[in-house]
């Protein structure tokens, strides 16, 4: 019974290690790929009707992942994209390599660690069954994400590192992005509830 016992926990455990590496491959290709996309928003500005760039979806795929496939999962896709960035593609919205650790949006790339553990922890949850609360996950891990870019931002003006241009970085890099970005967790939300129940996921 005992041997029985043990090697009910031995594959339960195989199980889980499959589903977490699996799930971080498919968010590491959900990042690349979202990488490559490049959203518009229709905007009528001064000259006419415009098209005002959305962020890519490089965020949107790492909290889908992390609503779907749990923080594991979700943080290791997040060390496989930001390593493969730092040392071997340009995979970032401004390109890669290790030069990249001095970009003003390199704070945001590291933040994609807490927000992936955090939207993957709050989505299992107790309860965490419905739009509104999956899409409340997605929107803190954004938040902790646009946190941590901005303390790189701040602390980068402190030792002015990017000179006078702290107040259009902080526009460019957080205030213009933020609305649409939350607008996407909604859509990753819609997605993610039913990949979780076609998973039959454990709630």
């Amino acid at each position: 019974m005992i041997t029985l016992l043990q090697d009910g926990r031995t594959a339960k455990r195989a199980v889980r290690a499959l589903a977490n590496w699996t799930g971080a491959l498919a968010g590491l290709l959900l990042m690349i790929c979202g990488g490559l996309i490049q959203g518009g928003w229709p905007w009528f500005g001064a000259s006419g009707f415009e098209t005002l760039p959305l962020p890519t979806l490089q965020v949107p795929a790492l909290l889908f992942t992390a609503l779907v496939c749990g923080p594991r999962a979700a943080m290791l896709a997040g060390v496989a994209y930001i390593s493969i960035g730092l040392f071997q593609l340009p995979v970032f919205q401004g390109g890669g390599g290790l030069s990249y650790l001095l970009d003003p949006g390199f704070g945001y790339i590291a933040g994609f660690l807490p927000a992936a553990w955090l939207t993957g922890r709050l989505a299992r949850q107790p309860g965490m069954d419905d739009l509104l609360s999956l899409a409340a996950s997605c929107s803190l891990g954004l938040l902790v994400l646009q946190g941590c870019g901005l303390a790189n931002l701040l602390l980068g003006g402190l030792v002015r590192r990017w000179g006078g241009e702290l107040p259009q970085l902080i526009l460019s890099y957080s205030l213009l992005p933020l609305l649409p970005q939350l607008l996407l967790c909604c859509g990753v939300a819609v997605l993610a509830l039913p990949a979780r129940r076609l998973l039959m996921l454990e709630r």
